[in-house]
């Protein structure tokens, strides 16, 4: 049934930063929220993941709202976000930072298979896999982040910018693994200010400006209109 948002609005203050979003990710798709810096597309996702609770509007998995419960609920039910800024903890280990990802669902003791899965799809990370994650380059951070958010063996998985920051190969790197988790059956929802290589990632995608949908479609009909990639993505 998958993850469906419907008149979603958030704000922080007296600022409303989301105003009626409406999005849906079917099981096992690839679907790109952009938009420009300040469209709400990350206060979207954190809605979606729990982080902030909408002020009108319901979000629905698999038939259940999941509006009012904890992130870590959320999470166990299999909506699992990668947030943006890495956020990994830099005194722990790249394999005890995959640990915590596991740890958070209860997945601790049937994690080896998972931890090969990440290294399977950042090999990078095996050939550090005891170094302290607060030595790792940006993009490495990156790499392990969505890791971290494999090893709690996601339904959804919620990609918050996950290309920020980073230099064009390793952007290319970040994207191939989200195509490769694609395949393996994960839904992604992609939440991207580059929003060429997000719509080439995805099948559908939705456009945000100011805290609304203003375009929804394929991706590849997204891309190929360039009015609306000169209007609302610069």
């Amino acid at each position: 049934m998958g993850l469906e948002a419907s008149d979603l609005h958030v704000a922080y203050g007296h600022i409303e930063a989301v105003k009626g979003v409406s999005i849906r990710l079917d099981d096992g798709a690839l679907v790109a929220v952009v938009g420009a810096n300040g469209a709400g597309k990350s206060t979207t996702i954190r809605a979606l993941s729990g982080e902030v609770m909408p002020t009108r509007g319901q979000i629905v998995y698999d038939g259940a709202s999941l509006v009012g419960l904890k992130p870590y609920e959320i999470a166990r039910r299999g909506v699992v976000q990668c947030p943006e800024g890495r956020r990994v903890f830099p005194g722990l280990t790249v394999v005890e930072n995959l640990e915590m990802g596991a740890y958070g669902r209860g997945l601790v003791k049937e994690s080896a298979a998972r931890y090969e899965r990440v290294f399977e799809l950042f090999p990078r990370l095996a050939e550090r896999r005891d170094q302290l994650a607060g030595t790792l380059s940006g993009g490495e951070q990156q790499m392990l982040a969505i890791g971290r958010a494999l090893m709690a063996a996601p339904k959804v998985l919620l990609l918050d910018e996950p290309s920020l920051g980073l230099a064009p190969i390793l952007v290319q790197a970040v994207f191939d693994a989200i195509r490769a988790i694609h395949r393996a059956g994960t839904a992604v929802l992609l939440v991207e200010q580059n929003a060429f290589m997000a719509l080439r990632t995805a099948t559908y995608g939705y456009v945000l400006q100011t805290g609304r949908v203003v375009l929804e479609g394929r991706a590849e009909d997204l891309l190929r209109d360039e009015q609306m990639m000169r209007a609302y993505l610069g």
